[in-house]
């Protein structure tokens, strides 16, 4: 979502007296934001798995609702919140998965606030006795709502006093809606497991000001579960691999799951930015995931104050079907 990071940090200092170096320190902050902002990310990424690829629609053994809640540095003044949920199954009828997904995004306390709403369809066939695909496409209408209120600007500025002056800027339209398309493929065994995904394909335009298009997000994932006792459901570990690529920036994330019995732990390394720790309880049709991010980049655990997520999902009892379907065996966290 670039453009609005810079508004975030950008505010008067409690003292009567305005420090410019300060303002200048912190205009920088904002601007190195500016460069990298991207849609909002999840650590716990299989645990929301629609909005990691739309074609994870229909691949569980039965129907499922997953809704997932993510404070990212709330340690900070213009900190993001993020809910989601999705609702997904397999159809005989349809040859393949359907979806739903819904997402509401808060950022820099309520400045910039992102409504998504999208449907989704995967195809199902199985390559062969081993090996199964699906390919999916998304559909989604989003809207953007602007707080002009919470926006402060240069010719606001007293240079002793702060932020004291009405501004001059003309007030822009401050709802942008336009519609989304996405699309995802996945190839998976059951201890096997690699997936590609596009979203914003269409590149739609999201400006409040002038031209502005979201670039196309590439996302490429791949793992495995790999039992070290019986069978998965007494012991397994899972390795998993994620990168991401938006516009100017990469992000690429590495760890592994294990899990025993109900009890499923993981630890992650998010390149240049953070180290995460996960913990989940499986229990019957109920999943319910906890992670915190510690940062280790130039933003500091400090100030951010990391991140912190909580996933659930529950699973439905299964309708009956006529035809048996591979469904995938990932984590679910």
């Amino acid at each position: 979502m670039p453009g609005f990071l810079c508004f975030t940090y950008t505010k008067a200092t409690n003292s009567m007296s305005f420090n410019l170096k300060t303002y200048l320190t912190i205009s920088f902050f904002c601007l190195s934001f500016l460069l990298h902002a991207q849609d909002p990310q999840f650590t716990q990424f299989y645990a929301n798995p629609l909005y990691l690829n739309p074609a994870f629609a229909g691949t569980a053994k039965c129907p499922r609702l997953i809704m997932n809640y993510r404070n990212q540095w709330p340690g900070i003044s213009g900190n993001f919140v993020t809910y989601n949920a999705s609702y997904d199954q397999h159809l005989d009828a349809i040859n393949g998965g359907f979806g739903l997904l819904a997402f509401h995004d808060n950022g820099a306390n309520g400045t910039l606030t992102t409504n998504y709403i999208g449907a989704i369809y995967s195809y199902a066939t199985d390559i062969t006795h081993i090996w199964s695909f699906r390919a999916a496409i998304q559909a989604s209408f989003f809207q953007r709502v602007l707080d002009w209120n919470k926006l402060t600007f240069g010719d606001m500025i007293h240079p002793v006093y702060g932020f004291i002056y009405p501004t001059g800027e003309v007030q822009p339209t401050l709802v942008k809606s336009n519609v989304d398309f996405s699309s995802g493929l996945l190839l998976y065994s059951n201890r096997l497991y690699f997936g590609l995904a596009a979203h914003h394909v269409n590149r739609p335009e999201e400006g409040f000001i002038s031209d502005a298009r979201i670039p196309v997000k590439f996302t490429a994932h791949a793992g495995a579960k790999i039992a070290i006792q019986r069978n998965l459901k007494d012991a397994a570990i899972s390795p998993n691999i994620l990168f991401k690529y938006q516009g100017n920036f990469h992000q690429l994330l590495f760890g592994f799951y294990a899990s025993k019995g109900p009890i499923v732990g993981g630890v992650w390394f998010r390149k240049d930015d953070a180290f995460i720790a996960t913990l989940g309880l499986e229990y019957e049709m109920v999943k319910i995931g906890y992670s915190y991010d510690i940062t280790y980049s130039s933003l500091g655990l400090a100030p951010a104050g990391g991140s912190h997520e909580i996933s659930f999902a529950y699973t439905f009892p299964c309708p009956p079907t006529k035809r048996k379907f591979r469904y995938i065996s990932c984590p679910s966290f």
